[in-house]
């Protein structure tokens, strides 16, 4: 039986994508495989990190035992674990509306192919992280209007990348389409002026809540 690297555990408002605002169970597994430079989960990455080892089913009962239907699984890369589509399945079949936020390296052909289908938010990784060049861009194929792409934004060189992104794969008619700050590193005012100059219709910009709400570098929130 498969167990998983659980980095933490808990219930919050989810903080950004399609069901902000909601309550959400947070599953966060340990490590990933890209090394963003304003990753803001970057300890649970380390080889030190404190983790605990559950089975799909143990964590399908503590999801159960919250009474919250909504699921995010999360990271680090969660779909770096062994058996993330069993665990994804279990929680499907529980009833559970899940969603898989991943980091847009990782193929997802498999995990989209699964019955009940889970939602995703990928990210798509800009000039400013560093890791653009690990981005699969075959991907958005398998994205629909129920899943996201996001694009974390640190500079104006990043939104004219993510807008050539946004419009040479058409994501804005194939899924939702939303633009993050890096905390303190833009202003959310000049992000909205770009999208007021190219009229990027379709485009979502989005503060990360739980930053807002609790202290930007609070965990289990």
């Amino acid at each position: 039986m498969s167990r998983f690297k659980v980095a933490e555990k808990f219930v919050s408002i989810n903080g950004e994508g399609p069901r902000a605002g909601e309550l959400a169970v947070f599953l966060r597994f340990c490590g990933c495989n890209l090394n963003c430079g304003y990753c803001d989960t970057r300890w649970a990455n380390t080889a030190d990190v404190k983790y605990e080892l559950a089975s799909a089913e143990e964590l399908v009962a503590y999801v159960k035992s919250t009474g919250v239907k909504n699921v995010t699984l999360t990271g680090g890369e969660p779909l770096l674990q062994a058996d993330i589509a069993h665990l994804t399945e279990l929680l499907g079949a529980s009833g559970a509306e899940v969603e898989i936020e991943t980091n847009g390296s990782v193929p997802l052909k498999n995990i989209l192919s699964l019955a009940p289908r889970p939602a995703v938010t990928a990210d798509y990784k800009l000039p400013s992280s560093g890791m653009e060049k690990h981005m699969l861009t075959e991907n958005f194929s398998y994205l629909t209007l129920r899943d996201a792409v996001k694009f974390v934004v640190g500079d104006m060189h990043d939104l004219e990348r993510a807008e050539e992104i946004i419009n040479g794969y058409g994501l804005t008619d194939r899924c939702r389409v939303y633009f993050s700050p890096v905390f303190g590193k833009i202003e959310p005012e000049e992000i909205a002026e770009f999208m007021k100059e190219r009229k990027l219709n379709g485009v979502r910009l989005q503060l990360q809540l739980h930053k807002i709400i609790w202290k930007p570098d609070m965990r289990g929130v």
